[in-house]
C-alpha cells in the first residue's frame, strides 16, 4: 500500500469519525434531559477532529500527495 492510499484512507477515517461525533451528539442531546456535559463533550470532540481533517487535507495538497480539482474560470 502507497503512502497516498494510506494517507487517503486515514482522511476517510478522520471523516467518518466527524460524522460519528455529530451523530452521538445528537443521540445524547436527544436523550440527556438532565443537562449532562455528554452534548458539549461530543461536539468539542467533533470540532477538534474537523480542525485535524482541515490540517490533513493542507498538507496533503501541500505536499502533492493530494490533487485538488474543480472547475476553473477561463
Amino acid at each position: 500500500m502507497s503512502f497516498a492510499t494510506l494517507y487517503k484512507v486515514v482522511l476517510v477515517i478522520v471523516f467518518l469519525v466527524v460524522i460519528f461525533e455529530l451523530g452521538q451528539a445528537l443521540y445524547y442531546m436527544m436523550t440527556d434531559r438532565t443537562g449532562s456535559n455528554r452534548t458539549v463533550w461530543a461536539l468539542t470532540r467533533r470540532v477538534a477532529f474537523s480542525v485535524l481533517l482541515f490540517v490533513l487535507i493542507v498538507i496533503g495538497i501541500a505536499t502533492g500527495v493530494l490533487h485538488p480539482h474543480g472547475i476553473y474560470v477561463r
